[in-house]
C-alpha cells in the first residue's frame, strides 16, 4: 500500500516536472520572439527618423544620395549602414546606442545649429567604428571579391584595385557617401578648424 502511494507520488511529481518544463519552454519561445520582434522594430528606418534630430538633419541629406534613390530601386536604409546584421555585433551596437538615447534626453543635437556644431565629432565617431570593423555594413552589399572591374570607370577601377592591394576598407575613401561632410581645410598652410586631409585619406598601413 505504502509502496503504491510512493509510486503515485513520484508519478505526479514527474508529471508536474514535465509540465513546468513545457511551460518554461513555451515561455522561453514567447520571450525570445518578443525580444527579437522589439529588436527588429528598432532596426527600421521609420524608427530611426522618429527622432527629429535624425529626420531633420541626416535623413534629409541621405534622401539626395544614390543610396536613397537610384536606377535599380535598391535602397540602403539607416540600419543597413549603421547596424551590423550579425547578431553578436548587432547587440554590441545596440548597447552602445544607449548613449544616443541619453543625448536625446539632453537635447545635445536637437537643432540644426547644435547638430552642425557636433558634425565633425559625430562623423569621426562613425568613421572610427566602420574602420575598426572593416566597413562591415558596407560589405553586406559591396565586396571587393565580386567587383567586375571591366564595367567600372577607369578611375574607380584603379582606385579599387589599389585599395584592395593596400588593405584599405570602404570608409577610407567613401566618407560623405550618404551625408554631408564636415568643413574641410583647403588652403595649404592656413589655420582652419576643418578636417585635415589625413583624416579623410589616412595613409595605408605599412606592410611588414
Amino acid at each position: 500500500m505504502t509502496e503504491n502511494k510512493g509510486s503515485s507520488l513520484v508519478a505526479r511529481l514527474r508529471k508536474v516536472g514535465w509540465g513546468l518544463l513545457g511551460i518554461a519552454f513555451v515561455g522561453g519561445i514567447l520571450f525570445w520572439g518578443s525580444f527579437n520582434w522589439a529588436l527588429e522594430m528598432t532596426n527600421k528606418e521609420q524608427f530611426c527618423i522618429s527622432c527629429h534630430e535624425m529626420e531633420q538633419n541626416v535623413f534629409q541629406e541621405y534622401r539626395n544620395t544614390i543610396h536613397y534613390q537610384n536606377r535599380t530601386g535598391v535602397r540602403a536604409t539607416c540600419p543597413d549602414c549603421h547596424v551590423p546584421k550579425e547578431w553578436g555585433p548587432k547587440m554590441i551596437r545596440k548597447i552602445k546606442a544607449s548613449n544616443e538615447v541619453w543625448h536625446k534626453l539632453l537635447g545635445s543635437i536637437d537643432t540644426p545649429e547644435k547638430f552642425n556644431a557636433k558634425r565633425l565629432q559625430l562623423a569621426q565617431n562613425e568613421w572610427r567604428r566602420m574602420k575598426a570593423n572593416n566597413s562591415q555594413e558596407c560589405r553586406n552589399c559591396h565586396n571587393f571579391e565580386y567587383f567586375d572591374y571591366s564595367v567600372q570607370g577607369r578611375r574607380s577601377n584603379q582606385m579599387h584595385q589599389a585599395g584592395l592591394s593596400a588593405g584599405q576598407t570602404c570608409i577610407d575613401c567613401h566618407k560623405g557617401i550618404a551625408h554631408s561632410l564636415p568643413p574641410v581645410a583647403q588652403d595649404i598652410g592656413a589655420a582652419h578648424e576643418g578636417v585635415a586631409p589625413e583624416v579623410f585619406h589616412p595613409p595605408a598601413p605599412k606592410k611588414e
